[in-house]
């Protein structure tokens, strides 16, 4: 972004609080960072606290505010409920002249209630995501589509997502397609030779993360026998970085410990992560942000759940949804391993989520259109994306 200050700097404050929207905030916060423009402001909730605290080295040159209202297995309504009253305490010491968001959190959901009742304007970054069933993923599906009803710049990753956000009746003049934040960050951390591989064989590699709620009880112990399943075929090393979740831990560990040729390890920082997710063979996952990580890199992915607000990378075929049931995601999995031309074709399909640039994408066109006149900016265009999808409005330039 080239920007020339013609007032006071934009006092921005991003809201996160969980390890996904650190990554995917972090090239917006880089981005203005390096501009005059802006002094953001992190307001972390702590709704992923020891996986967070992994990510806070990447906000290290910007200021930070931390709250503290996570319980022990607490109820949605009443985390929704101290996020919103903390949320807007810290909204009305601070006076931000706008509040960023991302994603589908309750954090993000609660930032943007908080901003919106305090009458301060809210962005949101990577909007548009939809799957059209309100319980499928809970509560991520409601919470993004509420979010929208309240944000005044809509950051969508893809064409489909500003399409899904018009199909809703959001004024197209407030949809900007961007390509998504968690490219930016990926390519960034590993331009810096950061992190380390946690695969220790010569056998194929496959990445296993698991973690949403719809898909624990029963259901996520199916899952980890399907997985040891795999293991028995002696030919692949499976790397799991397990979440912090009890649920999770509680449906997956009796499965995946004690087999040699799986690695339970605790969760990575972002920077191993991002190495081991580079070493791989093959994901297996129920992450969005890896859905959007891994085709980037080329690593097949099998998508274990029954719908995914993310069928771009199914549709170029980098990605396949596969579902829940064990013998569907040994069937699917073994056909990778097995099959040089089907594993070929997904590890080349390419990636339909950016080409790293969404952050000063994003940083730019609040630029251009924060307040009456308060700077001159350029939005770096993207040649794959529309001029429409692209607009900006630079003022007094």
């Amino acid at each position: 972004m080239t920007a020339e200050l013609l007032g006071p700097p934009i006092h921005a404050m991003l809201v996160l609080g969980t390890r996904p929207e650190a990554i995917k905030l972090a090239p917006v916060v880089r981005a203005m960072n390096a501009s005059a423009l802006f002094e953001p402001l992190v307001v972390t909730t702590g709704q992923h606290r020891e996986m967070l605290h992994q990510m806070l080295d990447l906000f290290q040159a910007c200021d930070r505010i931390e709250l503290d209202v996570m319980r022990e297995r607490q109820q949605l309504s009443a985390l929704t409920a101290r996020l919103i009253d903390g949320l807007g305490e810290v909204i009305r010491e601070q006076q931000p002249d706008l509040v960023v968001v991302q994603g589908d959190t309750t954090t993000a959901l609660a930032g943007a209630l908080a901003a919106f009742y305090e009458r301060v304007p809210v962005a949101h970054v990577e909007a548009g995501l939809r799957t059209g069933m309100p319980n499928n993923p809970f509560p991520e599906e409601i919470n993004r589509r509420l979010i929208a009803r309240v944000a005044r710049w809509h950051f969508a990753p893809t064409a489909r997502a500003a399409e899904h956000l018009q199909a809703e009746g959001v004024a197209e003049s407030t949809i900007f397609t961007t390509g998504n934040t968690v490219i930016d960050n990926l390519l960034w951390v590993l331009s810096q030779g950061a992190g380390r591989n946690h695969f220790g064989t010569d056998l194929r590699h496959i990445l296993l993360t698991l973690h949403r709620r719809e898909n624990q009880g029963d259901t996520m112990c199916h899952m980890g026998s399907a997985i040891r399943r795999l293991a028995d075929r002696g030919d692949v090393e499976i790397v799991v970085p397990l979440h912090k979740s009890p649920a999770v831990r509680e449906a997956l560990l009796p499965e995946l410990t004690d087999h040699p040729n799986i690695q339970v390890v605790e969760p990575l920082d972002y920077m191993d992560f991002s190495a081991t997710l580079a070493a791989c063979d093959l994901v297996l996952t129920d992450s969005g942000g890896i859905q959007e990580e891994a085709p980037a890199l080329g690593k097949p992915t099998l998508v274990l759940r029954t719908t995914t607000e993310r069928p771009e990378a199914v549709e170029v075929g980098a990605a396949k949804l596969v579902g829940i049931e064990p013998d569907a995601i040994v069937d699917a999995a073994a056909t990778l391993l097995d099959d040089h031309a089907a594993y070929k074709r997904m590890a080349n399909a390419g990636n339909p989520f950016g080409d790293g640039h969404a952050g000063d994408r994003i940083v730019a066109q609040l630029a251009a259109d924060f307040g009456p006149a308060p700077v001159k900016a350029r939005v770096i265009p993207d040649p794959a994306l529309t001029r429409r999808q692209h607009r900006t409005t630079p003022v007094g330039g």
